[in-house]
């Protein structure tokens, strides 16, 4: 394990002698990284690059797969294929450094580097560049405790690897021989590497102290990497500590390193509402300092955390491209091995046999990067949400890119190509006008020549769990499931009568098309056009893999889930849809909703939707005023189970005794409408923590209420100790999911109400606002007393306001507010879903600086 590299490296020496010493990537006098004379790109043309964290050789990713007798290096060629599907073409992973190393800064021979070297070689066999970060200062414990290990930073921890003397000569020892090391799956060491486009010294290094005292520690550091010969251009943090920027700029690097987390991190459940305004743009806060100006840009991490949904990323890379951005790397895939669990990093999920949709929008966003020029400016939100190529919606949870030759779709779309018999790649989920699929994996279609196509068919994957929450191996979120649907593909060069042939090895299931449609498992298959005869077989390279590659994990779904969430209320007298998604190996024999309204059922057939879903319409005669109560009932291959409980028999049944049914209250259609309800909806309240903030049950049976008490509203970025404070403190809440089954009552609504008090006993006013599905913003202040009532604020007195970027992002500098005024329009009570609340707004300057606290029981429009 401790055994040093030194005995390796005499007889790769010869190699290394060799190796290429000029420089692969430079950076210009305008902060562009330029490709040099290797690589086969143009001498002198941008560098662009986009992709991924991973982390299977490290830490508990490494540590999962040994657990579950996973062979590393097949689980990394598979993710690696699919990287190349997704058109990934660069990776980025700070180096577990306490790993690999130890407290003196030696290089271990062990087993994580030598997985590391063998991912490194399988992914330059896919034509993928590297940014490596050699330093991390993590210990490899997370989401674990962590284990003994015996690197440097394990002895000393990160802020004392900053200052400590004798941890600073064991860091400038470690990057010297890590940049020195040889990866012996191809012979060249990483400062000869021509695919290592740059190094990043370490990872989000939070520095005190003076700028001199920084710029010292970054030359020490670039020194050690200098002294190997390595040419290449050397990267730096400079996201954190603004305080000390011109510590950076002054600094013997070529390049700063960002990251964007802007929905926060670590919220346990999936984030509601639209999304977008959050990613209009990535304001850099010293773009404008000419020091900064000669310094190439990366993003060494981004994602939107605890977001389920697939629109959003074409978004952010657009941003990220107007700010200057050359690179940009997801953080995290995870390991197709981990990904049913999500136990790496909850807060995130990425990968495409799991997460298909999500995937696809990383796809896109990778073409973003590729397409869109350096600081390309397209507006401001409402107004970027179609650009160049691209569009994004979050109303249809939809991000795609139509060209003449390109097709890429996160989601069913009715968009149009404008030349169909020009296409020559398609990838998509859902229904297209060229593609249409019942399935729930990802597919890809690819020209290979005249006539002649590649498809490639995912599994379904199917999210049965709160991925986002706190997870465990033991605890199944996603699942996969192997089933044959019908698929139509209308391209003019297949025309209407081609043949398929299965590719992948297995594969046994061919495809027999009925002109152009057919009934298709996953795998890979040729599409033949009738006539035509392939000059390529399933063992040709094309591109950057061969035509019979296939990597999908196995069916894992054993059991029948049936997911559904009831709406919280109804309207009496309306009739309402109900649906849900059953997740079963094979299709269902049935599925009834049975309806308890009097002493015998009614039951309701559910009608089978796309997918695994199924819906019914409640007629208005069961919608009494009241609760109505449910079951649902799947029948397969004559055995029926009842759920919620999941019992088997059916709820007319003399021993069923499942007492717990869906249930609905049904409301008057004057009843107010609840928006949010402190015993009901905190937990996913999104708001800073303030210390001491607690849930109280009030006095009123089944009523709570949250406090939150405030000895100052200065907002201070703890990045930037001399940045100006933001006098305000904002909660937000979405509330679509409670007003589902009252819609069409929110149009005959006046007022908003808020029930509660001041805290101190001192009034405090309060911004409340209504944000809709368009990101629009309307809102008005009232005062609120000490003593515990509802306070009203006429809706007709609500104007444009400007929306606050919670969660939080990161890094903190990022703005505080977002000004979507521009889209507004008039507030449509119809597309309201989220519900803001400010104490900030309305408060004289003289009482910012005091103590403001409130009691929130409940939000209603009346």
């Amino acid at each position: 394990m401790k055994k040093l590299l030194g005995l390796s490296l005499l007889f790769v020496l010869p190699l290394i002698v060799s190796a290429q010493k000029t420089a692969d990537v430079s950076v210009d006098g305008q902060g562009v990284m330029r490709w040099g004379t290797a690589g086969g790109h143009a001498p002198g043309s941008e560098v662009q690059g986009f992709g991924v964290n991973y982390t299977a050789p490290f830490a508990h990713a490494y540590r999962m797969a040994k657990q579950q007798g996973v062979s590393l290096e097949k689980a990394i060629d598979d993710d690696v294929y699919h990287f190349a599907r997704l058109g990934f073409d660069s990776y980025r992973v700070h180096v577990w450094d306490t790993e690999i190393s130890d407290t003196l800064g030696n290089l271990l021979a062990n087993e994580h580097l030598k997985l590391f070297d063998y991912m490194l070689k399988q992914m330059k066999s896919r034509g993928m560049k590297f940014v490596l970060t050699p330093i991390a200062y993590w210990g490899n414990g997370y989401p674990e405790p962590d284990e003994k290990t015996p690197g440097f930073s394990a002895k000393y921890g990160k802020d004392a690897c900053l200052t400590n003397p004798e941890a600073i000569n064991a860091q400038e020892n470690y990057l010297y021989q890590f940049l020195n090391h040889v990866n012996p799956y191809t012979g060249v060491a990483y400062k000869n590497e021509p695919d290592l486009i740059a190094f990043e010294v370490s990872n989000e290094p939070h520095h005190g102290g003076t700028p001199a005292q920084v710029t010292a520690f970054i030359n020490r550091m670039v020194a050690s990497m200098r002294k190997t010969g390595c040419q290449k251009p050397i990267f730096y943090n400079i996201s954190h500590s603004l305080q000390v920027a011109d510590g950076y700029f002054n600094a013997n690097i070529q390049g700063g390193t960002f990251q964007w987390y802007p929905t926060g991190l670590g919220a346990h459940h999936e984030l509601r509402g639209n999304l977008l305004p959050n990613v209009d743009q990535y304001p850099i806060p010293y773009a404008v300092n000419p020091a900064f100006s000669k310094m190439a840009k990366i993003v060494y991490e981004f994602d939107a955390a605890d977001v389920g949904r697939s629109y959003i990323y074409p978004a952010m890379a657009r941003s990220f491209r107007e700010a200057g951005i050359q690179m940009a790397h997801q953080f995290a895939y995870d390991p197709t091995y981990t990904a049913y669990a999500n136990t790496e990093y909850n807060t995130h999920f990425m990968n495409l046999a799991y997460a298909p949709q999500k995937a696809l929008s990383l796809k896109l966003a990778s073409a973003v990067f590729h397409r869109v020029p350096l600081y390309k400016n397209y507006g401001r939100f409402p107004a970027d949400t179609a650009f160049d190529a691209f569009r994004v919606s979050y109303r249809q949870d939809l991000a795609e890119m139509v060209t003449d030759s390109q097709f890429i779709y996160t989601n069913s779309t009715g968009s149009r190509v404008p030349a169909p018999e020009k296409l020559t790649e398609i990838a998509g989920f859902g229904n297209s006008s060229v593609v249409t699929y019942g399935g729930q994996g990802a597919y890809f279609l690819d020209k290979i020549e005249p006539g002649v196509w590649r498809l490639e068919v995912m599994p379904d994957a199917l999210w049965v769990g709160n991925v986002f929450g706190r997870n465990s191996p033991k605890k199944e979120n996603a699942v996969i499931n192997w089933r044959s649907w019908p698929m139509t593909v209308q391209l003019p060069d297949l025309g209407n009568s081609f043949t398929a042939k299965p590719l992948n090895d297995g594969n046994a299931k061919g495809i027999q098309p009925n002109g152009s449609s057919f009934t298709v498992s996953p795998g890979t298959y040729l599409l033949i056009r009738k006539g035509v005869t392939p000059k390529r077989t399933g063992n040709s390279r094309w591109h950057n893999l061969t035509l019979k590659e296939f990597a999908a994990p196995a069916a894992t779904l054993k059991k029948t889930y049936v997911l559904h969430q009831p709406v919280r209320e109804a309207t009496a007298g309306r009739s309402m849809t109900l649906t849900a998604t059953v997740a079963s190996v094979n299709e269902p024999d049935s599925v009834v909703a049975s309806f308890f309204s009097g002493r015998r059922p009614e039951r309701i057939k559910l009608v089978k939707g796309a997918g695994y879903g199924y819906s019914a319409v409640v007629p208005d005669r069961l919608l009494r005023e009241g609760f109505l109560r449910y079951y649902l009932t799947v029948t397969e291959k004559g055995v029926a189970r009842t759920y919620p409980s999941g019992l088997t028999g059916k709820p007319a049944d003399w021993d069923f005794y499942d007492e717990n049914p869906y249930q609905v209250r049904v409301l008057s259609a004057t009843t107010p409408i609840s928006l949010f309800d402190a015993a009901t909806d905190t937990d996913q309240l999104s708001g800073p923590y303030v210390p001491g903030s607690q849930l109280v049950p009030t006095s009123e049976a089944g009523q709570a209420e949250w406090r939150v008490n405030l000895e100052t509203l200065a907002v201070r970025d703890p990045e930037n100790k001399n940045a100006a404070p933001i006098y305000d403190y904002s909660m937000r809440y979405n509330f679509a999911p409670n007003v589902a089954g009252r819609r069409a009552d929110l149009l005959s609504r006046q007022k908003l109400v808020f029930q509660g008090r001041a805290l101190n006993e001192t009034p405090c006013p309060v911004q409340l606002a209504l944000i809709t599905r368009d990101g629009s913003v309307y809102g008005g202040v009232l005062t609120i007393d000490a003593k515990n009532g509802s306070y009203t604020l006429p809706l007709d007195q609500l104007k444009p306001v400007k929306l606050v970027s919670l969660p939080r992002p990161y890094p903190s500098f990022l703005p505080y507010f977002v000004d979507t005024t521009g889209g507004a329009v008039g507030l449509s009570l119809v597309d309201i879903e989220t519900v803001q609340l400010s104490i900030g707004p309305g408060i004289p300057q003289a009482e910012q600086t005091k103590k403001h606290g409130l009691a929130l029981q409940r939000i209603t429009l009346e």
